[in-house]
């Protein structure tokens, strides 16, 4: 099945949300970045959750037939960086993402908070 590149951002979003990763966002790059249409940000509280939250994303992806090209971050776990394409996704340890604030590096994005959906 083929899905649209919104509707990979927000199986990755589900994904997170689904190991209670805290203030998911999702970033529409399309007319910001040649490279990728969504980032999707989301962080938790130590490293052993940023990587439970990384794997599951990688598993029900690949549940529905949309598998990681690039995974960077893996064993330090502060920050987890999982390309898939038109969607990259960036799961940080809080302090981290604190740090890096990619949200305001890229506040022309517009921007969507992740609300967990009972369709999701």
């Amino acid at each position: 099945m083929d899905f649209t590149t919104k509707e990979i951002a927000h199986k990755i979003a589900a994904a997170a949300c689904d190991k209670k990763a805290k203030d998911i966002l999702l970033l529409n790059m399309e007319n910001i970045s040649p490279v990728t249409d969504y980032f999707i940000i989301a962080s938790a509280g130590n490293n052993i959750l940023v990587k439970a939250i990384a794997d599951n994303i990688e598993d029900k992806l690949a549940e529905a037939g949309i598998f990681v090209t690039h995974k960077e971050g893996y064993a330090e776990g502060r920050w987890i960086l999982m390309d898939y394409g038109n969607c990259v996704a960036h799961i940080f340890i809080e302090e981290e993402r604190e740090f890096y604030n990619l949200e305001q590096l890229w506040a022309d994005a517009p921007s969507e908070e992740f609300v967990e959906s009972k369709n999701d």
